[in-house]
């Protein structure tokens, strides 16, 4: 039965082969369909639906979609196990003397179908289970022909090169922080001796400044697999019936260290503003991230931009009434026009889908950049998800929902691979991920020390912040 997909055409892999994508003449037992697209199933038959044979082979949008969103039902290793059982009983892979045609039409679906999950779902097999079985099924697939022996090689080369750089990524965060938390310490050792640098002193052109967060932001971007937004919405809770409440599932650490990146960059242009000593200083430096943000937006890096904004708008920064006399504001209103989150972001969201277009229709590298605002689309995900129940009442999973799903992660897809056309400058990058940035209460400080406190409260507050961050010192 065909199955047409509202996403066609969204994703892509190297190895995509047309004629192998055909479609069954009969949908298995279990499946249910509205005006041609899979609307719900259970999950044996969306299993079923999943694994190829000699005359079929599933359309790319469900294996991706059905990737995606099983994990909410089944581990990622006990659905390998299932694909792998059904795959050695249904085709007799397991029996040497099984048909040598029929093995000869059956591997190439079969190799296809774990290619695309090793290429979209890498992060999966870092378990050992899921290696196991992976490692179990090539084997018999490569056992009879050296075609299957040097594609089966390929795969696994592929594999073990992305996990590689995973943890190599991973290794270099766990260095920078490390990195950003001695020279915290260093700050609060000697506070006058620390405060020697500042951005303008790296780095006084706003348009480098810009390429470099964009730098940051996609190389980020690019280590978040597609599973750790709907790992991030895994149920928790121990008395709901539903299997999802798995308590070893895996956490969404990179979509997690993005996340901790925009904080980051919001505290780091609050301590930039809040430092300076002198108001003429302070008010260069906010129109410098102003500068910035405008380039920012002018890239399609709206992660960014919303970041400096906040930073702006934080209140240790807000309160300088003084400072932001000497500004001019007119482009920061403009600015914070564009994110008004009035409406549901409609102008933030009118931006992304002009910069979305641009990217489709790019001539070169630097028009196809498009970062979104990231808690906006986290937030997006999580109410897609508590908006729609996972089940239907008859048990069986509301796939009409996870093609919804699949559509907003893979234009997330789209956006992390576009690789950035800026020349890397080692000393801002290196001053953004590391230099020292305050806390709210040492922002708090900064900000009456340089502008006296306007009431009592702020009196108070000044008072008790002076007597506890001074006795740390």
């Amino acid at each position: 039965m065909p199955q047409t997909p509202p996403f066609t055409g969204q994703l892509s892999t190297g190895g995509y082969n047309k004629n192998l994508y055909q479609t069954k003449e009969e949908g298995y037992p279990g499946l249910y369909y509205h005006e041609n697209n899979l609307v719900s199933g259970s999950l044996e038959a969306l299993i079923h639906h999943l694994v190829p044979n000699v005359d079929y082979y599933p359309d790319r949008t469900y294996i991706f979609t059905f990737l995606l969103s099983s994990r909410l039902f089944i581990h990622p290793y006990e659905l390998m196990s299932k694909v792998c059982h059904l795959c050695m009983e249904q085709q007799r892979l397991s029996d040497p003397q099984a048909d040598k045609m029929r093995i000869r039409k059956i591997a190439p679906k079969i190799l296809q179908l774990l290619t695309e999950w090793t290429e979209t779902f890498p992060y999966d097999f870092r378990d050992e289970r899921m290696m196991r079985s992976l490692k179990e099924l090539t084997h018999r697939l490569a056992s009879g022909d050296e075609v299957y022996r040097k594609a089966v090689s390929q795969m696994s080369q592929g594999l073990i090169r992305r996990l590689t750089v995973l943890s190599q990524y991973e290794e270099a965060l766990v260095k920078i922080n490390a990195t950003a938390a001695e020279r915290l310490t260093a700050l609060k050792a000697k506070p006058q001796a620390a405060i020697q640098r500042d951005m303008l002193s790296i780095c006084n052109d706003p348009f480098t400044v810009a390429q470099q967060l964009t730098h940051i932001e996609l190389e980020r971007l690019s280590y978040i697999g597609p599973e750790e937004f709907v790992q991030a919405f895994v149920q928790k809770d121990p008395l709901d019936n539903d299997k999802s409440c798995f308590s070893d599932h895996k956490k969404a650490s990179n979509l997690e260290a993005y996340v901790e990146w925009f904080n980051r960059l919001s505290y780091l242009v609050a301590t930039e503003i809040c430092m300076p000593v002198k108001k003429k200083h302070r008010a260069r430096v906010i129109e410098f991230f102003i500068d910035v943000a405008r380039e920012c937006f002018n890239i399609g890096n709206f992660n960014s931009l919303m970041a400096i904004i906040s930073g702006m708008n934080m209140s240790p920064v807000s309160r300088l009434k003084k400072t932001w006399s000497k500004v001019k504001t007119a482009k920061f209103d403009i600015l914070e026009h564009q994110m008004d989150p009035s409406s549901n972001f409609y102008n933030y969201r009118t931006a992304l889908r002009g910069a979305t277009q641009r990217s489709i229709t790019a001539n070169s590298s630097r028009e196809k950049i498009v970062i979104p605002f990231f808690s906006l689309l986290i937030k997006d995900l999580y109410f897609l998800n508590e908006g729609c129940a996972n089940r239907l009442q008859n048990g069986h999973i509301n796939f009409e929902k996870f093609w919804e799903l699949a559509k907003q992660v893979s234009e997330f897809m789209t956006w992390k691979k576009v690789e950035c056309p800026f020349e890397k400058d080692r000393k801002i990058l290196q001053y953004l991920l590391t230099a020292p940035v305050f806390t709210e209460d040492a922002l708090y400080l900064a900000s009456y020390d340089s502008e006296g406190p306007e009431n009592n409260m702020e009196k108070d507050r000044w008072k008790s912040l002076r007597s506890t961050l001074l006795s740390r010192v």
